[in-house]
């Protein structure tokens, strides 16, 4: 026969058992769902000027601007990089079409090595063409304020006198200054579980990392271009089409592990979506506004 005190245990055992069960159906984790706010989003033709600020190999060039004319390309087969940018016409207004407008290299550093935030817009506004988005591209070794607490950066500035609005991007290179935090999964990263890097598929950390965070600017601008288009928590501080889905890649992902992508049997290399002229990229899950959920390629 059990004693009274093993039965009390007992007792005990369950009544925790049921409280921790109770209590974890309660705080069940919700869908996440991004508001929209009823702000104008980027739709249509949207030319894409890049101010490349620093030194880029041609190379490095190449990957990025190949990026952006995939993302409005059939021409690559699926998974494909156009594929993944096809999730933004789920967004109320339909298609967000990107075509590569004007380059400008400023390689002698015109503002020196050293850039504080106010020099973004105006960095930016070398170009003032309406249904445009600008796109700073900072070298390995430039520092930006705030780098590393942020990896890229998303904004609006005034064109012209009135009303109207232009916006731009600022993606750095972060091969030399914090690839472990802007360049994971191909480096291994500053905190949390050490799984071993991914490697790129391009053969360049820093610039598949500015990949990865362009993209996610991409997404995040066409969406919420203004800071009143679709996002949730606050206006200062939003989680947008992909930063509300950091870190997920693949199928099965969860914090230090990118999900299960694609390897390229030659190279090794770990990718989830094909490009123009033969390139292959990882890209961020999206948020998908059908299903309410983060999507990946694979």
């Amino acid at each position: 026969m059990a004693s009274s005190n093993s039965i009390y245990h007992l007792a005990t055992l369950l009544f925790f058992c049921f409280i921790h069960f109770s209590f974890s159906e309660l705080v069940q984790e919700q869908p996440l769902v991004l508001k929209y706010h009823n702000g104008p989003l980027l739709k249509g033709k949207i030319t894409v000027n890049l101010i490349w600020y620093g030194k880029f190999t041609p190379i490095q060039r190449s990957i990025i601007v190949d990026f952006i004319n995939s993302l409005s390309s059939d021409k690559a087969t699926r998974p494909s990089t156009s594929s993944w940018w096809k999730t933004t016409e789920k967004y109320k207004g339909g298609a967000s079409n990107l075509v590569v407008g004007q380059q400008v290299l400023l390689e002698n550093y015109p503002l020196g090595k050293t850039l504080k935030n106010p020099h973004l817009p105006a960095l930016a506004g070398k170009f003032n063409g309406l249904s445009a988005i600008n796109i700073i591209l900072t070298a390995k070794d430039v520092a930006v304020e705030g780098f590393c607490m942020r990896c890229g950066a998303h904004g609006s500035i005034r064109v012209g006198r009135g009303p109207v609005r232009g916006t731009y991007i600022w993606v750095g290179n972060s091969e030399t200054q914090c690839p472990g935090q802007c360049a994971w999964p191909f480096h291994q990263p500053i905190y949390g579980p050490q799984t071993p890097p991914l490697v790129a598929p391009n053969g360049d950390v820093g610039v598949d990392g500015m990949i990865i965070n362009l993209a996610t600017l991409l997404a995040n601008t066409v969406t919420n271009p203004y800071n009143n288009g679709y996002f949730q928590g606050p206006s200062n501080a939003p989680l947008e089409a992909v930063s509300a889905c950091t870190g997920i890649f693949g199928s099965g992902s969860y914090p230090g592990y990118p999900g299960k992508v694609l390897v390229d049997k030659s190279s090794g290399a770990s990718y989830n979506a094909n490009g123009v002229n033969g390139r292959k990229y990882l890209l961020p899950a999206m948020w998908d506004p059908q299903s309410s959920t983060c999507k990946t390629l694979v």
